[in-house]
């Protein structure tokens, strides 16, 4: 594809910038103390760790922001999401987590606190027992492939987020380019946003998940 071609000549090139564009992904609608399993599908969001780590874990101490820690993409959570609007801090509807469970899974969120914090904000909405919701967030973050070629990229880097959307298409074709949305905020890329069904099979999205990045170009941060 043109665009991976684009993204290949990009990371051998040093096409370098320190400029960011002013794309910004608009908050989607979300409607708050929802019911346990009141949903459609699912949204598998993956952030970008050094854009991340930028914006709020270098505040926050994280472990994963640490200096030799591994970049590229982590889970931010596991959604339940409806056609026009998301559930969010849902009442309990089974029982939380325990530490031992929200360690088990820190390999793939970055830490056992943000894995708690997904449970809250989004888990309970699931209406799943919290064993299988984590088993259900590792299955669906394990089967989607993270391109290597965008790991391999060394040095802050200019791009169209498109090259990002296009580099996920190459290496996961069961996904359609309409299941699949990378979003930014103050010119920098942040996330990749991957639809699933209920069963975790690739659909598309609907508007509620969220707006694509605008503009041509976007950076892609690295520590």
């Amino acid at each position: 594809m043109e665009q991976i071609k684009r993204i290949r000549r990009a990371v051998v090139g040093g096409l370098w910038l320190l400029v960011a564009c002013g794309a910004a992904a608009a908050p989607p609608a979300v409607a708050q103390g929802d019911r346990p399993g009141e949903y459609d599908y699912y949204v598998l969001a993956l952030s970008w760790t050094a854009a991340w780590c930028a914006a709020e874990g270098d505040a926050r101490d994280a472990p994963r922001c640490e200096p030799g820690q591994a970049l590229g993409f982590t889970l931010h959570g596991l959604w339940p999401q409806r056609e026009a609007d998301w559930p969010a801090d849902c009442p309990l509807a089974t029982r939380d987590p325990s530490r031992a469970e929200t360690r088990a899974v820190a390999d793939i969120y970055g830490s056992a606190g943000l894995a708690w914090y997904q449970w809250k904000r989004h888990g309970r909405c699931s209406g799943l027992d919290p064993a299988d919701y984590f088993e259900a967030a590792r299955e669906a973050f394990e089967a989607v492939r993270r391109p290597e070629i965008l790991r391999r990229v060394d040095r802050r880097l200019r791009l169209d987020p498109d090259v990002v959307e296009a580099a996920f298409l190459e290496v996961n074709q069961e996904l359609g380019e309409d299941g699949v949305i990378v979003t930014c905020r103050d010119g920098v890329v942040r996330e990749v946003r991957i639809c699933l069904s209920r069963d975790l099979s690739p659909r598309s999205c609907s508007r509620s998940v969220g707006r694509a990045c605008r503009g041509s170009a976007a950076f892609l941060p690295m520590r």
